[in-house]
């Protein structure tokens, strides 16, 4: 074991407790990758289906809201070439969002509105305070809400599916709606990504997948990311499963992730093998580099690992968020108790986290739908993490 890697004993501990879980039913199988220093670990732990074949390291899982970290770098790549600008307003590529006006109060009419106070810019996006996101209340309690979902956009909920609409057809759409709050005041989950993904589409000429592709995955060697799985690999990709009274329900992602989409979802529209997303956490860890190769300056990776929020929009954020920092597409943990880094974690049961302090970046793919057994089965898993830390 090299210096500053994980103890043999904690890592026994690890597979046990995860052993654990998947013994006592909470989830048919899982796959973690570990890194620190020179240690590497990657272990698949259980079945692909509950009594069925073994799940493998190559598994394929849908990481969801773990696209947006990837999503905010191809950003990120762009600013530091100057083909965007960090402040610049959105409306130079997305026309369709010029001149938003914004709800009076959030829950009132759509048509009851106010002038924005400025336009929203691409750092808007990065930090999610573009004026637009989740409301955590059912949609008839919210006519903008309502709205959202007649014009199919898909934007405020969970990717169960994604947008079935073009990316410029969805942007005609989101823009014919007024915005939640004022540009810059408010953090809101979700949407800001998929906004994000079309812009920077348009300012490379090249769809979301592509660019992602030429510019992320390929110059790290990611080969099991993509935003739908090959034909070829469709055997790798894990059913997925929700709690219910206790029993493991098979979800029905209606194929989504089995075939090419009309949107690119850079919100939520990766899947990935877990060793993949580690290649990914560790390249940020490392400053931007990996093997030689430089994917992010280190100033962009700093600034995107870097809490932008104030203390009043992180605490009005809301239970998603619950009191973290957020930089640019990431959340970043820096209170007094408990890890400090960054990360974040997916809807169907997946989580990363990278800590600078220790050295350590670590994700788990697991098939669970996020659920009480999920949150117990993560928060597991980081605990054991940690007490496998040597030194």
């Amino acid at each position: 074991m090299s210096e500053a890697g994980f103890s043999e004993t904690g890592l026994k501990r690890l597979r046990e407790t995860m052993t654990g879980f998947v013994s006592a039913g909470t989830v048919p199988g899982l796959v973690l990758a570990l890194s620190r220093g020179e240690d590497l670990v990657v272990e698949a732990i259980g079945s692909m289906t509950p009594g069925g074949a073994p799940i493998g390291p190559d598994a394929i899982f849908r990481v969801t809201s773990m696209t947006r970290p990837v999503t905010a770098v191809a950003a990120l790549q762009l600013i530091g070439t100057g083909r965007l600008g960090l402040d610049e307003p959105v409306g130079r590529l997305l026309p369709e969002l010029v001149g938003r006006p914004v709800l009076r109060e959030l829950a009132g009419p759509v048509e009851d509105t106010v002038p924005a106070r400025r336009p929203v810019s691409v750092r808007d996006l990065l930090t999610f305070r573009a004026g637009f996101g989740m409301i955590l209340a059912p949609p008839g309690e919210y006519p903008i809400l309502a709205a959202e979902q007649a014009l199919e956009l898909r934007s405020v909920g969970p990717p169960a599916p994604g947008p079935a609409l073009a990316p410029d057809e969805w942007l005609r759409r989101m823009g014919t709606l007024p915005l939640m709050d004022q540009p810059g005041t408010q953090w809101r989950y979700s949407t800001s990504s998929q906004i994000l993904g079309v812009l920077i589409s348009r300012a490379t000429g090249q769809s979301l997948e592509s660019y992602c592709a030429e510019h992320i995955f390929g110059p790290l060697g990611m080969t099991g990311t993509w935003f739908w799985v090959p034909d070829g690999e469709l055997g790798r990709l894990v059913p997925a499963y929700d709690q219910a009274g206790g029993e493991l329900v098979p979800v029905d992602d209606g194929g989504q992730w089995a075939r090419p989409r009309p949107f690119a979802d850079g919100g939520a529209g990766l899947v990935c093998t877990v060793a993949d997303y580690l290649t990914f956490g560790r390249m940020l860890l490392n400053g931007g580099m990996l093997g030689g190769t430089r994917v992010l300056a280190p100033e962009w990776v700093a600034a995107m690992t870097t809490n932008q929020l104030s203390d009043e929009q992180r605490y009005t954020a809301g239970p998603i968020l619950d009191g973290r920092g957020w930089g640019f597409g990431v959340s970043v943990l820096d209170g007094p108790d408990g890890p400090r880094g960054y990360g974040w974690s997916g809807g169907y049961g997946t989580s990363w986290l990278n800590d600078p302090a220790t050295g350590l970046a670590g994700v788990l793919g697991t098939q669970l739908f996020a659920s009480a057994g999920g949150a117990d089965l993560e928060a597991g898993f980081w605990a054991a993490v940690y007490d496998a830390l040597d030194g």
